[in-house]
């Protein structure tokens, strides 16, 4: 099975989570994956890891982490619509492709 290693949202984006346990959580993009097709989102997806202290990890115990989900789970979300949306691409005046959103046309990329 052929990956394509490119996901559709990027780190720092604003992403709503339209399935699995945390439906309905936005989010901020902490880390995208491209491998494995995940992404680390903000707030979502937290699990208790129990860790050992070691000379890297100073603090041990019971710590909670966010865990990565699957990249399909996640859409992009807009701002100005107030809602999840697909991104397309539009080109500005000075050249340039930015994604835009597809409901109202919303430029996404800073």
């Amino acid at each position: 099975m052929s990956h394509d290693n490119r996901v559709h949202v990027r780190k720092g984006d604003m992403v709503a989570i339209i399935s699995g346990k945390n439906k309905g959580h936005k989010g901020r993009v902490l880390r995208v994956i491209p491998d494995k097709s995940r992404v680390v989102v903000e707030g979502a997806n937290v699990v208790k890891k129990h860790q050992r202290r070691t000379p890297k990890v100073m603090q041990s115990g019971i710590i909670e982490k966010e865990a990565p989900l699957a990249s399909a789970n996640v859409m992009l979300f807009c701002s100005k619509c107030d809602r999840a949306t697909r991104a397309g691409t539009r080109q500005l005046e000075n050249g340039r492709s930015v994604r835009a959103c597809k409901k109202c046309g919303e430029v996404i990329d800073r």
